[in-house]
């Protein structure tokens, strides 16, 4: 694009500012413009407003249907904490000078990430906190890549990473990028690590061990201790997958069990919004062996108070994200914090993990369940007694649907045959739990009565179920929305 600018009259040299009052066409180069108008429709506002009004109510949401998807956690979002992030005091340019003279501007700014980061360091046991991974998954690999960097700086040859086949299933690509191999240890039939395997894979070249704590089956490891002290025998950390965080927040913390790192899903522990593609934080934290690794910069605190943004560590990783990561996410996960204080905080954890048993307990005799025992904030069954039926996991998402509910996960995790990983949240009432168990039942029972109904579904939908194998192999959008 070739545009037409003019140095500024204010005597700086350098500075260059478009002519706003050029005609377009003038711009832009001929390549580039229209020979004909465009092909627009004529539309009253009114017709624009209700046509996006309805695409908005084909939607599922956390406000507007039940949402029990497992291990995702599609916890409420309190409308308080978006209103602090939209504060316009915290709505500042990311390229405000930070020093010498501007660093004034972002004093606030740095003091929310800085009390933010102290928090999360009690919440989880760490000795240090970097907000600035801008994802879940994002943390997770800046989380192994600290582990990849404190083992060459020690010099330790280091090859493989152990991940239990239970973990968050992004533990070995995260692993594998990081550019180790991958040694999976199955689970035993009460649903924790097998430790006898574990013992007998662990040797001088495992750089880690990433577990989900509890795991993707919401079963606490209660051997964690044992691991941790056995891994740290050979100079293998520890990882913690945050992703379960909110099973054990304010009960126990990841560090007093012997982990070294932890990254942190900060929409699913802390309230903030998730689905989309984002936006996301991952904070990642550490302990005191890892920090001279934390990428760059790093929130510091002058002793007059101030605070500025400290690259003054020559290990470091470097720099991980753009500018400081997510900073609007941040504010609403520190507001949540701040809502909640201690006693809310342990109060929504004994709450997630008392509706997760509430919910198992109910529908076991109707479900298979592979793992019949307490579990925690998410519980695990299986739609094998209804394939009997040649009713499938998929079916029964797909019929609830039809009842204004949004799916729970299905076919993860991996180890359990056609899987349905159902987490409830600490947040939906009783009378929202009996409505979905209701169904759930209900859905049983047309399995074995009336398994059409289930294997047709969704009617209520837009557009009727697809051909899922056909819609994987042909990529073509007017597919879908055939009649």
């Amino acid at each position: 694009m070739e545009l037409i600018y003019e140095k500024s009259r204010n005597g700086r040299t350098g500075v260059d500012f478009p002519l706003l009052d050029t005609p377009l066409q003038e711009t832009l180069s001929e390549k580039y413009l229209r020979k004909e108008k465009a092909s627009l429709p004529e539309v009253s506002e009114l017709d624009v407003v209700r046509h996006y009004t309805v695409l908005s109510k084909l939607n599922f949401s956390v406000d507007t249907h039940y949402y029990p998807l497992g291990s995702c956690t599609m916890k409420y979002n309190p409308k308080a904490t978006e209103k602090v992030a939209g504060l316009e005091s915290f709505n500042i340019h990311p390229m405000i000078p930070q020093l010498p003279s501007g660093e004034n501007f972002t004093q606030g700014a740095l003091e929310v990430l800085y009390k933010s980061e102290k928090l999360l360091e009690e919440i989880t046991g760490m000795d240090s906190m970097c907000s600035q991974p801008m994802a879940g998954a994002h943390g997770e690999l800046v989380g192994i890549m600290l582990v990849a960097a404190y083992h060459k700086a020690k010099g330790n040859k280091k090859k493989t990473v152990i991940v239990p086949d239970s973990s968050h299933g992004t533990n070995p690509a995260s692993a594998a990028m990081a550019g180790y191999e991958i040694i999976t240890i199955p689970s035993l039939p009460n649903g924790e690590m097998d430790f006898d395997l574990f013992k007998e894979a662990l040797n001088n070249e495992v750089a880690a061990v990433m577990m989900t704590c509890p795991n993707t089956l919401g079963i606490f490891e209660t051997r964690i201790k044992e691991i941790a002290d056995l891994a740290h025998s050979f100079d293998t950390l520890m990882y913690y997958d945050g992703a379960n965080l909110n099973a054990i927040m304010g009960k126990v913390r990841p560090g007093d069990l012997g982990f070294d790192v932890v990254h942190i899903n900060v929409h699913k522990t802390f309230g903030t919004p998730h689905g989309g593609g984002g936006p996301g934080a991952g904070p990642v934290g550490v302990k005191k062996k890892l920090i001279p690794y934390l990428p760059v910069p790093l929130i510091g605190k002058h002793t007059d108070g101030t605070f500025f943004l400290d690259y003054n560590h020559p290990e470091s990783i470097g720099k991980t994200a753009p500018f400081y990561g997510q900073f609007g996410v941040l504010i609403k996960a520190y507001a949540y914090i701040l809502l909640l204080g201690k006693e809310g905080l342990i109060d929504a954890t004994e709450k997630a993990v008392l509706n997760a048993n509430y919910l198992m307990k109910k529908l076991k005799a109707h479900y298979d369940l592979p793992y019949d025992r307490t579990c925690m904030h998410e519980c695990v069954f299986s739609a094998k007694n209804q394939l009997q039926h040649k009713v499938h996991a998929l079916d029964i998402a797909k019929y609830l649907i039809d009842q204004g509910i949004h799916p729970p996960t299905v076919y993860f995790p991996l180890i359990v045959k056609e899987a349905i990983m159902i987490e409830p949240t600490e947040t939906e009432s009783k009378e929202t739990l009996d409505w979905f168990i209701d169904i759930m039942i209900g859905a049983a029972e047309k399995a074995k009565t009336n398994p059409e109904v289930l294997l047709n579904a969704p009617f209520t939908a837009p557009i009727s179920r697809p051909n899922e194998t056909k819609a994987a192999r042909e990529i073509n959008v007017n597919y879908f929305f055939k009649k």
